[in-house]
């Protein structure tokens, strides 16, 4: 039996090809329409750097997950890398100066919220590349803006999301699943919208009520807790979606997660859909918090940003957006791990079809948040 989605995850996706909407690029080229770097050439010169959201390298999610796909390029292509964390917005803009100063040949810039630093960056250096993951560069007012020199790695995480909520809604307990953002900004609601979505799909097919707490697909309001770093809020946001009845919760905010991890452990049936990176990997220190993970909404980042290196490196770099979907493998659901045996064989079946019937197009997955493709 066929499971795209768990068989991405445990094949390890291999590498993406990054070029527009993840199509396959023409055979040779130079800089593509870049304006960036001409220090092409893979080896020892050639120098990648990287600046992480304010949730730091180790959030077990997309800044992580980013970082490691650094990591395996520098060891994979022998260049040399440099990277910054950040703890606070307000160090954007000094980290991603720094790696200007540093020699950087491409930087990559982690998140939504270092759009606007990485377009003020990218229009001042006009001779380095720069790839910012989750977002497209924006002027200062945070209006979306598109430069030769800065390619966007995005993700239509709804797809994937999608499939959550269509296995959360099959597997509750309770008839009640809930999901929180940690900010109200697109590469959040995306995964709510689609999560929601899901269940309302699982509904529809099955004749059941599962009911959605902490987000309003239509009025676009819920649960966000303003905080990819307090983990207090998410253990505290998660406790009262578990006493309201919910038993799976679904995170969207980072580190915050563990606070759901947290609250999960505390009680007999509950569970927990990580997303971004596969979260019973990045918890593989705590066997307690991987038993409650059902499964991971994943961004295949790590793999985007080694393409993206070994393209720079190679004097192949453009500033084409990739848009990873279900079709190009970018996005997809978690192996179910220590889930696998108690998730009913009909509906991994079911989720099986539903992911054939998103990339076909006979199932539409819209979110005001998803990528425009091309």
């Amino acid at each position: 039996m066929k499971n795209l989605s768990r068989a991405l995850a445990l094949g390890g996706a291999g590498i993406l090809t990054l070029a527009a909407c993840g199509t396959a690029p023409e055979a040779g080229g130079g800089n593509g329409g870049g304006g960036g770097s001409d220090a092409g050439g893979a080896g020892s010169d050639y120098k990648a750097c990287m600046v992480s959201d304010s949730g730091g390298w180790d959030d077990k999610s997309f800044n992580e997950s980013s970082y490691n796909g650094l990591m395996a390029a520098e060891e994979e292509l022998g260049i040399q890398t440099q990277t910054a964390e950040s703890t606070a917005v307000s160090e954007f803009e000094p980290n991603i100066n720094n790696l200007v100063s540093s020699d950087c040949n491409l930087i990559f810039t982690v998140g939504f919220l270092l759009a606007p630093a990485t377009g003020n960056a990218a229009q001042a250096n006009e001779d380095i590349d720069f790839a910012i993951v989750d977002s497209t560069a924006q002027d200062a007012d945070g209006n979306p803006i598109e430069l030769d020199n800065v390619k966007p790695i995005e993700f239509n995480t709804a797809e994937a999301a999608f499939l959550a909520g269509y296995l959360a809604a099959g597997m509750t307990e309770t008839g009640k699943v809930a999901t929180y953002g940690g900010m109200d900004i697109p590469t959040v609601t995306i995964f709510m919208d689609g999560y929601v979505d899901g269940v309302a799909h699982y509904n529809e097919t099955h004749g059941t009520n599962v009911e959605v707490l902490g987000w309003n697909k239509d009025s676009q309001s819920g649960s966000i807790i303003a905080s990819f770093e307090d983990q207090s809020k998410g253990k505290a946001v998660s406790d009262e979606f578990y006493n309201a009845g919910a038993d799976i919760v679904m995170p969207v905010a980072g580190p915050v997660g563990a606070g759901t991890l947290a609250s999960a452990k505390e009680g007999e049936g509950r569970m927990v859909i990580w997303v971004d990176a596969d979260g019973y990997e990045t918890n593989s220190s705590d066997a307690e918090a991987q038993s409650v993970i059902l499964t991971s909404v994943m961004k295949l980042m790590g793999e985007a940003v080694q393409d993206v290196t070994a393209e720079g490196s190679e004097g192949s770099f453009d500033n084409s957006p990739y848009v990873g979907t279900l079709e190009n493998g970018g996005v997809g659901l978690a192996p179910f791990h220590d889930f696998e045996d108690k998730v009913p064989e009909e509906l991994k079946g079911e989720l099986d079809t539903l992911t054939q019937e998103i990339i076909d197009g006979t199932v539409t997955v819209e979110s005001e948040a998803a990528p425009k493709q091309s």
